[in-house]
């Protein structure tokens, strides 16, 4: 290499002072005001009272950290890695792109004909992992290719290779957080529209007397039953399951719907507080909810592996496995409307006419495995799964260009994209805010029921009991190990109805823990 190579690749010896005191004070920097912003937005949360919320934030930061022990662990081993050697045969098997591609490519790269990409945009940063690229010294690039080379071998991975892995990392997690806030924004958006219609039923200033007072219902006549029971087909499974389908495109929770089953919950949980704010029940429920959602959960780090495993040449892995969060969220929104649509067959069947408001019977039966959290999963693995894609597409576009053989044809690229933003509206306008009202529909309430302070005391006196009830098991070792077991606990709190709630007492009617 001439000596201006040399110069370029001199190490930190030989670098000005200046040179390397500017680049720490710029990623310093950057890194200092990354850490204040998420500092001064959690506090900002605190003082707002959105634990939800500032929780989710903890578990950005903890992801954040993770990143971080990723990068450094790649990072100081890249020298191991790429001194494992392998057999030439072993890494002709399974590759994203055919071996001829790959000659194409390196007869372009002589005559300098390189595809256009955003990788010749970001070259200095490559160079500090990409040891191996020519822009090394002569002995140093000759050192590493002949360590291989010498037991007529080739590197498991490259440095070039354990780069590009992991940029994707990166930008892997970057875009789940991404679109998992944007979802909760906009169908926390959509959900708070609700509101007025929660504030036309707080207009009518109901009194205990009317409250109390029976009027003869004509079921069929009921707006809800109209809308979810009526029509034709109403008998009919498929059907019903049909129309369930094409309801999450349109209207898919009307204002009868959200007064039926807000009705249903209040009988059923609070019946002593028919002014029980529900609305604001739900958004602290969503916002409980969605700490999980926003983390990257081992089960799916398992995908990606197998994803990376399947990535091979002319199976289309990439194209085909968009399918998935498209089905699931059809299916998902599907089964949230039929929950709504099942709970009018039951009252419609059972009743020609009710005395009183139309009550609907909330339960875990209308649940897939009896777990109406199960939805919740689903939709966690589906806002991943279409962040992955999204982040696979443009990794391979910044890193090997859009023509690349792994970015695949044109017409497998563009239904990947349709689908991605498909996804990304459905989820945030229709399903997410389905799943937030229908999921109140299951046999235990939540526990942002209460307010913080009450979960508080009522996890100080469950501890407290559980306590008291250990003591008292081993102060009579004869009575067996029945009152061990029995000892109180929170879960029981928060996921069993409370006899309270069934004898009309108000333990949720407390206005703080309602509003």
């Amino acid at each position: 290499m001439s000596g201006g190579g040399a110069e370029e690749e001199a190490n930190l010896e030989f670098t000005p002072t200046w040179v390397v005191a500017a680049v720490c004070t710029v990623i310093v920097a950057i890194s200092l005001a990354a850490e204040r912003f998420l500092h001064y937005g959690g506090k900002f949360l605190k003082n707002k009272n959105q634990k939800p919320l500032y929780e989710a934030l903890q578990k950005i930061k903890e992801e954040l950290m993770l990143l971080g022990f990723i990068s450094l662990l790649l990072t100081v081993s890249q020298n191991g890695i790429t001194k494992i050697c392998v057999p030439p045969s072993v890494t002709r098997h399974m590759l994203p792109c055919s071996l001829d591609e790959k000659e194409k490519v390196t007869v372009e790269h002589l005559l300098g004909r390189d595809r256009f990409h955003f990788e010749r945009f970001f070259s200095f940063p490559r160079r500090l992992l990409a040891e191996t690229r020519g822009t090394e010294t002569e002995t140093h690039a000759l050192a590493k290719t002949e360590f291989c080379a010498r037991k007529n071998k080739v590197p498991l991975l490259s440095v070039e290779a354990l780069h590009h892995l992991h940029i994707f990392i990166f930008v892997l997690a970057v875009v789940h957080v991404t679109f998992s806030v944007l979802t909760v924004i906009f169908g926390g958006a959509r959900i708070r529209q609700w509101k007025h219609w929660e504030d036309s039923i707080a207009k009518q200033n109901y009194e205990t007397d009317q409250v109390l007072k029976r009027k003869v219902v004509d079921v069929q006549q009921h707006d809800f039953i109209k809308d979810r029971f009526s029509g034709f087909g109403k008998d009919s499974a498929i059907v019903g399951w049909l129309k369930s389908f094409f309801k999450q495109f349109y209207g898919s929770v009307t204002k009868s719907d959200y007064v039926t089953l807000r009705h249903g919950f209040i009988m059923t949980h609070c019946k002593a507080n028919p002014k029980f704010n529900f609305h604001k029940y739900m958004i602290r429920a969503l916002e409980d909810d969605f700490k999980q959602v926003v983390g990257i959960s081992w089960y799916l780090w398992v995908f990606v592996v197998i994803f990376l495993l399947l990535n091979i040449n002319g199976w289309h892995t990439y194209f085909w496995i968009a399918f998935i969060p498209f089905i699931l969220l059809l299916a998902v929104g599907t089964k949230l409307e039929h929950v709504i649509t099942r709970l009018a067959h039951e009252v419609a069947e059972k009743h020609a006419a009710i005395e009183g408001e139309l009550v609907v019977q909330p339960s875990d039966d209308h649940f897939w495995f009896h777990r109406p959290h199960f939805v919740l999963f689903l939709i966690h693995f589906i806002l991943f799964q279409n962040a992955f894609e999204i982040a696979f597409f443009f990794w391979i576009w910044v890193t090997y260009g859009f023509d690349s053989c792994i970015m695949g044809q044109v017409r497998y690229i563009v239904p990947r994209l349709i689908i991605g933003v498909f996804i990304q509206v459905l989820c945030s306008y229709s399903t997410l805010p389905l799943y937030a009202i229908v999921t109140q529909m299951g046999t235990h309430f939540k526990a942002a029921i209460f307010r913080e302070h009450v979960q508080v005391r009522l996890a100080g006196w469950a501890q407290e009991a559980k306590k008291k009830k250990g003591v008292k098991a081993d102060s009579q070792p004869g009575e067996g190990s029945s009152h061990a077991v029995a000892g109180i606990q929170l879960g029981s709190v928060f996921q069993k109805r409370a006899s309270a709630a069934e004898d009309g007492a108000s333990v949720p009617k407390v206005e703080g823990s309602a509003e």
